[in-house]
């Protein structure tokens, strides 16, 4: 780097639940990444090695802090039931300051990936259960075989423990609420992949809202140039 060069804000981003930050990887030929460092972040048992204790959400949140930490990033970009672990980790002591939060759990309904290994006793069932639920999905969708591949790989204690504690928080506390209680929270979001109860709640809330027209619940993927438009809109209208 040129030493007169002003080094790049940097972007954690962390994947929804099972997946991987492999699913970020279509955003590093566009807008957002020439504006900002990307940096794809494995949480411990989905890309990375598993904690040594139990995987929560707040376990996961202080994995995120620490990276956070680490990097010197500000802003964290998070899939799905992500979300919620970027939440509690800008309620810890740490730089991340807001969150650009991709279809991330507002309302219970949300956690219709996750909130479903509350319904089985051990890791293995539950996996093998949602396995075959995706497989399912996969059919003729590149998007879902690809999700399905990458949940395979997580490791199964940390997606049962995860989902399970999943459902807790959101029998206990309202997502939404906590989302934008944590900080300057941006929400990108198609209508088509969001429960009503969730677009009810961001039609009674002011919180910063984008749409991604046409994007399926992984718009890295299948639309990253949109995603990166709005994340880099979101940025500067939040700064």
């Amino acid at each position: 780097m040129d030493p007169n060069e002003t080094a790049r804000p940097g972007i954690l981003m962390i994947a929804g639940f099972g997946d991987n930050a492999s699913m970020f990887a279509g955003l590093a030929d566009t807008d957002l990444a020439r504006r900002y460092d990307l940096l794809p972040y494995d949480l411990p048992g989905f890309g990375a090695p598993p904690l040594e204790g139990e995987t929560t959400i707040d376990a996961l949140a202080d994995a995120l802090v620490a990276e956070a930490r680490r990097t010197g990033a500000q802003i964290v970009l998070a899939h799905s039931v992500a979300s919620i672990i970027a939440s509690v980790a800008l309620s810890k002591d740490g730089p991340l300051e807001m969150i650009l939060s991709v279809e991330g759990n507002i309302t219970a309904d949300d956690a219709y990936f996750s909130g479903t290994a509350a319904n089985y006793e051990d890791p293995a069932t539950f996996r093998a259960a949602f396995l075959a639920r995706l497989a399912e999905k996969a059919q003729g969708s590149s998007i879902y075989a690809r999700y399905r591949d990458n949940v395979a790989k997580a490791d199964p204690k940390a997606l049962w423990q995860l989902g399970r504690d999943a459902r807790r928080f959101s029998d206990a506390r309202h997502p939404g609420e906590v989302l934008v209680a944590s900080g300057k929270v941006s929400y990108l979001y198609d209508d088509p992949n969001c429960p009503k109860s969730t677009l009810d709640w961001l039609q009674s809330h002011d919180i910063d809202k984008r749409r991604l027209f046409g994007a399926s619940h992984w718009p890295s993927i299948d639309v990253p140039d949109v995603l990166s438009t709005e994340c880099v809109n979101a940025i500067t209208d939040l700064k």
